[in-house]
């Protein structure tokens, strides 16, 4: 298992992958150029996939984050974002996740130490063009979660 960064047009080639967290390509376009994109790499493919966002005041956010199906259960997403929290600790404090109210993502993200912070009502509908339906949930509100991130040598006076 291997994590690199993917830099400009190459991030269009894991389209995919991203479309797996994010359906629209219009949205995708708002944040992808912007974003730092890194991949799981394993068994000679793509894994996974997650886009980060600097929004400012030592806000890192978790844009898109997907991990491919024939791969999920197996701990990448987790180590995507266990990755993210250490690459970028010491240089941003909270690391911010926004997805839909979906079964499938709300555990997730709890699960890996990320608490309720804000939601944007009305986001998916006011967004996208067709509704989102996700584990038999229409996705209507962002919900945001976050987590501390720090930079533990730091604190430990290394």
């Amino acid at each position: 298992m291997e994590i690199i960064e993917i830099y400009g047009e190459e991030k269009r080639r894991y389209m995919p992958l991203l479309l797996l967290a994010d359906e629209s390509e219009e949205m995708l376009g708002r944040y992808l150029g912007r974003g730092r994109m890194f991949v799981l790499l394993s068994g000679g493919g793509a894994a996974a996939e997650c886009v980060v966002t600097d929004e400012g005041g030592g806000v890192l956010e978790i844009k898109n984050l997907a991990v491919a199906p024939e791969a999920q259960g197996r701990g990448y997403g987790r180590a995507m974002l266990e990755f993210v929290s250490r690459r970028f600790a010491g240089r941003f404090h909270t690391l911010l996740a926004g997805t839909g109210e979906s079964p499938l993502t709300v555990p997730f993200y709890e699960k890996c130490g990320f608490v309720y912070s804000h939601r944007v009502r009305d986001f998916f509908t006011e967004n996208y063009h067709e509704p989102i339906v996700e584990a038999g949930v229409t996705l209507r509100d962002m919900v945001y979660f976050k987590r501390v991130i720090s930079d533990e040598k730091a604190e430990a006076g290394h």
